[in-house]
């Protein structure tokens, strides 16, 4: 066996625990870590349940017995999410012990009958050791974090007629992406705040037909016109977001997010309700359910005139207005009214999107504007039609709200884009990008953002919807909000595929 000195080992010791940070608990977990598997990755959540922190040393390659050899082990552990620090162990685990000082050292419960050589070392200055292998119900916890962060590219594919039709090329959207930076938007609408709950599904109930599930991990997003705020922010513009919340913990994580993603923020309160949040239980990759809490009151009069107020002061240095509706009370017809006309006599542009998945919308409400992105639920629940044919939908949706440019996102089928060209109004097709989209919760977001960003750098809507359909099949690639960044985005269209 590799060893060192003990000034080497002391000061591995000191700069793990400063990469850790000071304060913060350590649970050390030692081992080969051939092929990290779901036993493992138990293992490494029982030691992070009990510390701040899970610091792992792997043990040196022994030729005949490794699977992989010390340098992919080592990369293998460090992409563990659980996993704050990794190092290859070149000295003995007792040494290495003595020197971090971990308040805990893991191991497997098959060594709790067994002679432990750390125990000894432990007791020297207080450390505990702890045996566990996690809960048996536990799925890699790593691929289901996986969902939540990394976007799966190969099962993005761009159609090249749409570009040939229209008069662009991959290059020129790379050059728009670049363009985006700068410009001045602002934001308007719903706050909500999404949790994630990921469970393992242990089977169905013996005494009633009810699906029974074990909650593992608890994600919470930014989401609404929260994270329409931060998808252009994301793609580099400069953003001011006006919203109304409650005097809550979500309120106050919100707020903490938007801070985080760079947004200038004016949340307005409302005693009378609570932040909207939206809890999702998910199992094997599915949505189970999904639990509400909110209220769906317009806001008070003199809330409304505030926030009209405020919305007329940001106007004043604002390229791009986006009106991001739930349905939940913050934009009342006062409200979308005084505003529209604000942006307008300013010149800005506008775009508007008004969802209804469980509530009802209007999008023609938002009269005259650039750019509306309904669903072809929304476009028909907007003219209280369901017999006519979708172009005839469109076509009178764009008589009834005087939209200049329309997009009906027809969801696993692509999109309707319905706008001028060469003098007069055409439709055009575009297919879904994504072939396995993960959580299509986000898609409209990202959609609005990023075409409504396209149509205020100068491009026509032909473009910006090429643009704002790549960027919704990249935002559901992955599971929950998050921000996607202009660098994804290029990543993307310079993938071949």
């Amino acid at each position: 066996m590799l060893t060192k000195t003990p000034t080497a080992v002391q000061e591995l010791a000191a700069n793990i625990r400063a990469a850790v940070g000071g304060g913060r608990s350590i649970a050390f977990v030692s081992g080969k870590f051939n092929v990290v598997h779901p036993g493992h990755l138990r293992l490494l959540k029982f030691a992070s349940e009990n510390a701040d922190a899970v610091v792992v040393g792997l043990l040196p390659d022994s030729r005949a017995k490794d699977a992989l050899p010390l340098e992919l082990r080592l990369e293998a552990v460090r992409a563990v999410s659980l996993v704050d620090q990794a190092f290859a162990m070149e000295a003995g685990v007792e040494e290495i012990i003595a020197a971090l000082k971990p308040e805990i050292v893991v191991k497997g419960k098959e060594y709790q009958k067994a002679d432990n050589a750390e125990q000894t070392v432990l007791d020297s200055y207080g450390g505990k050791l702890m045996f566990g292998s996690g809960e048996i119900t536990f799925s890699s916890l790593n691929l289901l974090r996986n969902e939540f962060s990394k976007i799966d590219f190969s099962s993005i594919h761009k159609p090249v007629d749409y570009p040939q039709r229209h008069g662009f090329d991959f290059s020129d959207l790379r050059t728009l992406v670049e363009s985006l930076s700068g410009l001045r938007t602002l934001v308007i609408g719903d706050l909500i705040v999404d949790k994630y709950v990921t469970c393992d599904a242990l089977g169905m109930s013996q005494e009633d037909p009810t699906l029974v599930v074990t909650p593992i991990e608890e994600t919470t997003f930014l989401g609404a016109a929260g994270i329409v705020a931060a998808h252009a922010r994301g793609l580099g513009a400069d953003v001011k977001f006006l919203t109304v919340c409650g005097v809550d913990e979500a309120a106050t994580f919100a707020e903490n997010a938007l801070k985080t993603y760079g947004v200038q923020h004016e949340m307005l309160v409302d005693k009378s309700r609570p932040t909207t949040t939206k809890t999702r239980y998910r199992a094997s990759g599915k949505t189970l359910l999904r639990v509400n809490r909110l209220r769906q009151h317009a806001i008070d009069e003199a809330l409304a005139k505030k926030m009209i107020a405020r919305a007329e002061d940001m106007l004043e240095d604002c390229d791009l207005l986006l009106l991001s509706d739930f349905n939940y009370g913050c934009l009342p017809q006062s409200v979308v009214d005084a505003v529209i006309a604000a942006a307008r006599k300013r010149g800005v542009k506008i775009a508007a999107d008004s969802q209804a998945s469980s509530q009802l919308s209007d999008i023609s409400r938002f009269r005259g504007v650039d750019l509306v992105t309904p669903t072809e639920r929304e476009a028909r629940l907007a003219l209280q039609d369901f017999e006519s044919g979708l172009v005839n939908v469109v076509e009178n949706l764009r008589a009834r709200s005087q939209a200049k440019n329309i997009i009906v996102t027809l969801g696993g089928e692509g999109l309707l884009c319905y706008g001028e060209r060469d003098g007069e109004y055409v439709i055009d097709r575009l297919q879904a990008f994504n072939s396995a989209p993960k959580d299509v919760a986000g898609a409209g977001d990202s959609l609005i953002t990023a075409t409504s960003l396209a149509l205020c750098a100068g491009k026509d809507i032909w473009m910006g919807t090429y643009l704002g359909a790549l960027t919704a099949a990249c935002q559901v690639g992955r599971v929950g909000n998050k921000p996607l960044t202009s660098e994804e985005l290029l990543l993307e269209i310079a993938h071949i595929g």
